[in-house]
């Protein structure tokens, strides 16, 4: 009696329940908003904003793709300054792979980027395109399926003479919309 009861109850849950998504194929949009620490001796703070994009191409791994325009030293200009090649503006573009850690309502992520950074202002005189790496991880809590905040660190070093322009890190907070579950 025991065996019926317990395949009928089976089968009316199956019948009714809803299938578990994962994040392939899911897409992100989203903004950020934070602060910027130029690495040398004596740092410079400045504030971020910034958009990306990620794609699922599994369940562990994303493609990213982000923009950032980040303002350090805006007052400072050449005579003011002695040391050379010091941007008061950094733009930023970036496509990378992130894995995802996990799925459920808290996301930890670990991301690897590389893109190009043009620098302008300050003592740069014209502006300047430098390629870079960047390195990040962060963490995002899903409040609900179409929605995400998070928090997002970045460590950025760009391929020239650490002397002359030491690398930069970014603190961010952001907010995404998802869609294609």
């Amino acid at each position: 009696m025991k065996a019926p009861t317990g395949l009928a109850a089976s089968c009316v849950i199956l019948a009714f329940c809803r299938s578990a998504a994962a994040v392939e194929r899911e897409h992100q949009v989203g903004v950020d908003l934070g602060g910027l620490v130029e690495d040398k001796n004596s740092p410079d703070v400045g504030a971020t904003v910034g958009v990306h994009y990620a794609y699922g191409l599994t369940d562990a791994f994303n493609l990213t793709v982000q923009t950032s325009w980040s303002f350090i030293g805006l007052g400072k200009t050449a005579p003011s300054m002695s040391l050379p090649d010091r941007p008061s503006t950094v733009g930023a573009a970036d496509v990378g792979l992130a894995y995802v850690f996990d799925v459920l309502t808290w996301v930890p992520y670990a991301e690897v980027m590389i893109g190009g950074y043009d620098l302008w202002g300050g003592t740069v005189g014209r502006a300047k395109v430098l390629p870079g790496v960047a390195i990040a991880g962060g963490l995002n809590y899903r409040l609900g399926r179409a929605l995400e905040v998070g928090v997002d660190v970045q460590q950025h070093m760009l391929f020239t003479v650490l002397s002359s322009y030491p690398s930069f890190t970014e603190a961010l907070a952001r907010v995404e919309y998802v869609w294609g579950w």
